[in-house]
């Protein structure tokens, strides 16, 4: 496990720098909005078209899998619903709650991680693990909160939510790229050294804009935000792992990757539909905060034993 922890300091280092860049003023908040953007909309979609490119859809879909991971993510979803309900919230507060507790930051810190500590086979599922959080519970909260304000579902709430897939850039990158993997064609020389070229961009940037996001995070309602970040780092990870080796019988090298990206700390995406829809973004920023500080231990903990 010292050795699986040593091997993941770089990658919260980097975070450290990109928080400490923002709190000593060197970095700005708005060069921050800037590097994020560059990041989600270039560097990281480069490295998952890229990613796409090379792997066939039988790669990254694994039915065993994407069933564990979906029954685990629904039961801890499910969990933190209730317990929302049980503190007597409103629909609203308890759906974006229950997207704290289940969905982590697979694209800026999973992909680039996960890769490398467990192998570049690692990548099909983690890309399953990351489709099903944006298709599946992004489009679950924005219909939740959408029928709770409107009274009842509407075409205008599908158009919401088809043109948020469509324009989520990692979702547009996926795709395009299994679709060129349909075609069989091998990418071109130049195109493959220039995708491979941006994306290398895409993991440093990433986890120095994770960091610097963290900076503007503010600590209030420590109590919600450390049983969400318990959630998430704890429930949300032994749910999928039961999932996995005790009810679907999953592939143990790919339940292992499942397991360790159910293992990460909250998105930062989660907090931007908060601010947006304008629902308890002080306890998601929060959980954010905890859940970042305390899985450079708990995500080391995790790959460990699963790698065991």
């Amino acid at each position: 496990m010292v050795e699986i922890f040593l091997k993941t300091l770089p990658f919260f280092g980097l975070i450290a720098l990109g928080f400490g860049a923002i709190k000593t003023r060197f970095f700005s908040e708005e060069a921050t909005g800037y590097l994020t953007k560059f990041v989600f909309y270039f560097a990281l979609s480069a490295m998952l078209f890229r990613f796409s490119a090379n792997l066939s859809l039988s790669e990254i879909f694994d039915p065993r899998l994407a069933a564990g991971y979906l029954w685990g993510t629904t039961f801890v979803w499910g969990i933190a619903m209730a317990v929302a309900f049980w503190r007597r919230l409103d629909i609203e507060t308890a759906t974006i709650e229950a997207q704290v507790a289940v969905i982590g930051n697979t694209g800026f810190l999973g992909v680039p991680m996960l890769v490398l500590l467990l192998g570049p086979e690692a990548i099909g599922p983690v890309i399953l693990a990351l489709v099903i959080d944006l298709v599946v519970f992004s489009s679950l909260l924005v219909i939740l909160i959408t029928a709770s304000r409107q009274g009842r579902p509407n075409l205008a709430m599908v158009k919401t939510v088809t043109l948020g897939l469509l324009k989520n850039p990692m979702i547009v990158s996926i795709s395009a790229g299994l679709l060129w993997s349909a075609t069989a064609l091998p990418l071109p020389t130049p195109v493959n050294a220039f995708l491979e070229l941006l994306g290398n961009a895409a993991t440093p940037g990433a986890l120095f804009a994770i960091g610097a996001s963290l900076a503007g995070k503010s600590a209030e309602r420590i109590e919600i935000a450390a049983w969400l970040s318990f959630a998430k780092l704890f429930l949300h990870p032994l749910a999928v792992a039961f999932a996995m080796f005790w009810v679907f019988k999953a592939a143990p090298y790919g339940a292992s990757v499942m397991i360790s990206a159910a293992a990460l700390p909250v998105a930062g995406n989660v907090f931007i539909l908060a601010q947006h829809y304008g629902v308890a973004p002080q306890r998601v920023s929060a959980s954010i905060l905890i859940s970042t500080v305390v899985s450079i231990v708990t995500v080391s903990v995790v790959i460990a034993l699963v790698q065991a």
